[in-house]
């Protein structure tokens, strides 16, 4: 995993910061490893085709974090860099918003090859650009009523 990557870097943060929601597992993991606070910044733009489709990026207005605001140095982690435009799109604007930030790094697991943008550190470079099939990706389509008989497919208890 990245947090290897990081490790070995010698670069000290302060804050991790993950865009809700495919980075919240991410950030999670990478804040009990280095053991510094996470913040969690909200952003959509695949909501089209169930998911499939990056439409206009939405960034939430606050973020959620345990200590006053962001400030030093701070990681940005997500799942994936797509076509990139998420990642610089929240960059330019924690730089614009957030003064009090000395540094900022950005982390993913997956970076495609079209990306417009690189992290600096990334755990795979997809260079064919392939879909990655995420094992939450089931919820996008699954509605309140449809619960009783998903659960019954899967064998599982209500």
């Amino acid at each position: 995993m990245f947090s290897f990557k990081v490790h070995c870097s010698n670069w000290k943060f302060d804050q991790i910061l993950c865009l809700a929601r495919g980075g919240m597992r991410v950030g999670d993991v990478m804040s009990r490893i280095f053991n510094v606070p996470l913040g969690i910044l909200a952003t959509s733009s695949y909501r089209e085709a169930s998911g499939t489709k990056q439409g206009i990026l939405d960034i939430a207005k606050f973020i959620t974090i345990t200590r006053d605001t962001l400030s030093g140095r701070v990681l940005l982690v997500d799942d994936m860099v797509d076509t990139g435009l998420t990642f610089k799109n929240v960059y330019n604007h924690l730089r614009k918003e957030f003064s009090d930030i000395t540094e900022l790094r950005g982390a993913v697991l997956w970076c495609k090859g079209h990306s417009k943008i690189i992290p600096d550190y990334h755990v795979c470079n997809l260079h064919k650009n392939p879909w990655i099939h995420q094992p939450f990706e089931d919820y996008d389509s699954l509605q309140p009523h449809q619960l009783e008989a998903w659960v019954r497919r899967r064998g599982l208890k209500s």
